[in-house]
């Protein structure tokens, strides 16, 4: 198969795929025309760069490959639906942030961190949409569920990996000590006095 057809079949095969692919399972599609993993990976990268520019983009997520628009005309693309989109509440999005920086992570520990508790239906809405999974229980009187993010949460935030999490910023710096707000006052009412007598 020449270079040009197959990569005309692999930007055919992902437009149409319900689910991203992987490039094994794209040299399997391909096994009786015996295309190589070199082959499809070149294809890939070709696809990668030729879609930069456009509407549209060649995305490797946790999954694999995947056509998506691109983020910054999600404005203007979601005028095309009359549903709006879920919203999700804070308590909601503050436990997946949890869970993901966290993880493996049991509710009593999210509970702890929030300071309140975290409520039935905030755990089984993020288990429907399939971002979070139990993955295990803590060695502990109970045996709590560990729960931990999926490859659909991965998927969804167009994440390869839990690496590519934004960074959280550092806390703000502690307020000042009285000593040096004391020190402080100290200079700024003797810069008044100075510019008061010149």
């Amino acid at each position: 198969m020449l270079i040009q057809q197959l990569k005309q079949a692999i930007e055919g095969l992902l437009f149409v795929a319900e689910t991203p692919l992987t490039e094994q399972q794209l040299v399997e599609h391909f096994a009786p025309e015996n295309v190589s993993r070199k082959q499809v990976r070149q294809v890939l990268e070709e696809l990668q760069q030729d879609y930069q520019e456009r509407g549209v983009q060649l995305v490797n997520v946790a999954s694999g490959y995947r056509f998506q628009t691109r983020h910054e005309l999600g404005d203007i693309i979601s005028r095309l639906w009359q549903e709006k989109p879920a919203r999700y509440s804070q308590a909601l999005l503050e436990t997946l942030a949890l869970i993901a920086y966290r993880q493996p992570i049991t509710r009593g520990d999210i509970e702890e961190i929030r300071g309140v508790s975290v409520s039935s239906s905030i755990m089984k809405t993020l288990q429907e949409r399939g971002w979070i999974k139990v993955v295990g229980h803590r060695e502990v009187p109970g045996r709590p569920q560990l729960y931990a993010t999926t490859a659909e949460f991965l998927d969804y935030f167009s994440l390869r990996d839990l690496s590519e999490l934004p960074a959280i910023p550092e806390p703000a710096t502690k307020a000042k000590q009285p000593e040096q707000i004391a020190q402080i006052k100290l200079e700024i009412t003797a810069e008044r006095a100075t510019n008061e007598e010149s």
